[in-house]
């Protein structure tokens, strides 16, 4: 039994099957992805997505889908389907689908009359490559397949028309043709593993519709070139292999043997705990196959950030047993923190790693590992990245991080986003959060006491003076009459919006605030935050409340922070309710992971979104695999197995 099968009765029901998406990523940072009927319905969607360095650093869309047709006594079966004006689906492949599983890779069945064929979808970790096998199961008469491939050439910002610039010329190439539309784009091969007939027919397809684009307030209609088609036959039980990539491929009878190859080192997708681990392995990143490793941020329009590489980084790889992978990433990051707080200078890779927040981010996960692998091995893989970073913050060293009486941290978020609620709109923050911040404080103080844990015997009065003086400063300033904290101070300013970013302060492993200060608070954020798929960004008690993160960008940025939920911090609130219960909290802690469970084969199939709105139905928005979400359920589970264990 399939652990994410869909049926025939939900895969011809466009109002769910279109909502669904399949993604498949290699190293590089190309992908695959469409819906599970392989109807596109963004801009992003395409066969083989991938970066073009000589155009800019943004992804393009070369091969935007790949349309198959079963040929039987001359009559055509198409079994692609894309949408136009008017919620018109043509050729509307989809009626024929039987099912769809994804084991271990993608695999749709069709059934046309007494054919049943079987697709299957491998995306190269390595190459920009993607293979899709066609097995025939059964058919009674000689059987021919029929291919046309939609080209689009372009990037995922923007959308491609007809043209008369286009090249529409082909090369021949072994069991294939190779195109290439516009200038600077690489060639786009596309080869199989057995010799077919390519018939030259050039033709543009217009008015392609994406409906995500159009329900984000974007440009969503599209003109595709098809060159034409290709045409082989295929027996019961074969299966024949096409190749789409950037480079030519060599030995083509082997491409079969190669399929399977690939599948053999894929992390089944048999539980909710393996789907997490397979999304994590897809957000790796090794640029031009490198020795530096990163992850990104989430698909499909994120790139590395370093803040969401802190925060994931420990869920992401020691939390599913992969602590080279722990520490190859920090091989990479480090010097990238060390040459910012060096020289000033920012990654070329790693953005946005002059945030204020980002050093003590850093810090939290260098504790993760600690938590993980014990006091001395951290201390001698990191201690001196720790000692470094809280030095450079006490010299106030940091253009935007400076050290206050109390020890407090201020930081002027009033004309730029200086933490994660960094949405903007007409150039300044929806949320401007300045001065005293209280999950940088709390990080802070984290960071001061973990110092001082692996400073050991050497001197550490200047670290006991500054955590002496936050164990009153930070309670003081932050707690309210209400029992919950403030969001931020700044002076006379003290913003008594409820907001979840107290439960990074309640789930910091070293806290200035008591046991009670600490439940109150929570039950704040339990009674009027949480909800099944994650942490509302904004009580809905407080004004300016927003819950549905959709509309056009305006619309979306003043909900961004505003009252939708954000599931990475389910893991901060249920690290700080299991600390708190121990125990006696993870019944409750594993029924909250019930819906996001559920998730997984609701929008981006075996994955968890960036957001969600903060009010029922709880529809997913924003980038539809995130890498913080996924990190965060993949900490609670293993807290979780940790619990159970003892």
């Amino acid at each position: 039994m399939s652990y994410l099968k869909f049926d025939k009765t939900m895969l011809i029901n466009l109002e769910e099957s279109l909502l669904r998406e399949v993604l498949r990523t290699n190293r590089k940072g190309a992908y695959h992805c469409t819906t599970i009927v392989d109807c596109n319905t963004r801009k992003y969607h395409g066969v083989l997505v991938m970066p073009v360095p000589g155009i800019d650093d943004e992804n393009h869309v070369l091969l935007s889908s790949f349309d198959e047709a079963v040929i039987q006594h001359g009559a055509a079966f198409n079994l692609g389907i894309h949408k136009y004006e008017g919620n018109n689906f043509s050729p509307n492949g989809h009626k024929y689908i039987r099912e769809y599983t994804m084991d271990v890779v993608p695999r749709t069945v069709y059934r046309v009359g007494g054919v049943i064929l079987a697709k299957e979808k491998v995306f190269s970790k390595t190459d920009n490559q993607i293979l899709i096998k066609y097995t025939l199961l059964d058919a009674h008469s000689p059987t021919t397949l029929r291919f046309r491939p939609f080209l689009a050439f372009r990037s995922v910002k923007d959308l491609t028309h007809s043209n008369d610039h286009a090249n529409l010329s082909y090369q021949e190439v072994p069991n294939g043709i190779k195109m290439c539309l516009y200038a600077n784009y690489p060639n786009l091969y596309m080869q199989f593993n057995k010799k077919p007939e390519f018939v030259y027919e050039p033709y543009w397809y217009n008015g392609i519709e994406y409906p995500k684009e159009q329900e984000r307030g974007y440009e969503y209609k599209e003109d595709l070139l098809v060159p034409g088609y290709f045409e082989l036959p295929i027996r019961k039980h074969e299966s024949i292999v096409f190749c789409a990539g950037d480079i030519q491929r060599r030995g083509l009878a082997k491409l079969p043997q190669q399929f399977e190859e690939e599948v053999k080192d894929r992390t089944p997708r048999s539980s909710f705990f393996n789907c997490l681990k397979n999304s994590v392995h897809q957000m790796a990143y090794r640029p031009n196959n490198g020795a530096d490793i990163y992850l990104l941020a989430g698909y499909p329009w994120f790139k590395v950030r370093a803040r969401d590489l802190f925060i994931a980084m420990a869920g992401a790889t020691l939390c599913i047993d992969e602590e080279h992978i722990y520490r190859q990433l920090m091989q990479t990051a480090i010097p990238a923190l060390q040459t910012f707080m060096r020289t000033g200078m920012p990654d070329k890779v790693i953005r946005e790693i002059s945030e204020p927040d980002v050093l003590l981010w850093a810090v939290w996960c260098i504790q993760q590992f600690r938590f993980k692998k014990g006091l001395d091995e951290a201390k001698e893989l990191y201690g001196d990245t720790v000692h470094e970073i809280v030095e450079y913050i006490i010299a106030r060293k940091h253009p935007n991080l400076k050290l206050a009486d109390g020890g407090l941290l201020y930081c002027d978020g009033r004309n730029k986003p200086v933490t994660w609620m960094n949405s903007m709109s007409n150039g300044k923050p929806v949320i401007p959060r300045s001065g005293y911040i209280v999950e940088h404080n709390a990080l802070w103080y984290n960071a001061l006491c973990f110092a001082k844990e692996l400073s050991g015997d050497t001197a550490t009065e200047h670290l006991d003076r500054l955590i002496q003086a936050l164990d009153t400063s930070f309670p003081a300033t932050f707690v309210n009459e209400h029992n919950y904290l403030f969001d931020y101070v700044d002076g006379a300013n003290r913003d008594w919006s409820v907001r979840p970013n107290m439960v990074i302060a309640l789930a910091c492993a070293c806290s200035p605030l008591s046991r009670t200060q600490k439940k109150m608070a929570l039950d704040i954020v339990t009674k009027e935050l949480l909800t099944p798929n994650g942490l509302r960004s904004l009580s809905p008690k407080s004004n300016g409340y927003r819950p549905n993160c959709s509309g056009s960008q305006y619309e979306r940025d003043l909900a961004y922070h505003q009252g939708a939920a954000w599931p990475w911090l389910i893991g901060m609130y249920l690290t700080a309710y299991l600390d708190l219960f121990k125990q006696g909290g993870v019944l409750f802690a594993e029924r909250m992971l019930i819906s996001l469970e559920e998730e997984i084969s609701q929008h981006c199939i075996g994955s968890i979104s960036e957001v969600f709105d903060g009010n029922p139905p709880f529809a997913a928005r924003g980038a539809f695999s995130f890498l913080m979400s996924i990190s965060a359920v993949l900490q609670v589970i293993d807290r979780i197995k940790t619990y159970n264990e003892e």
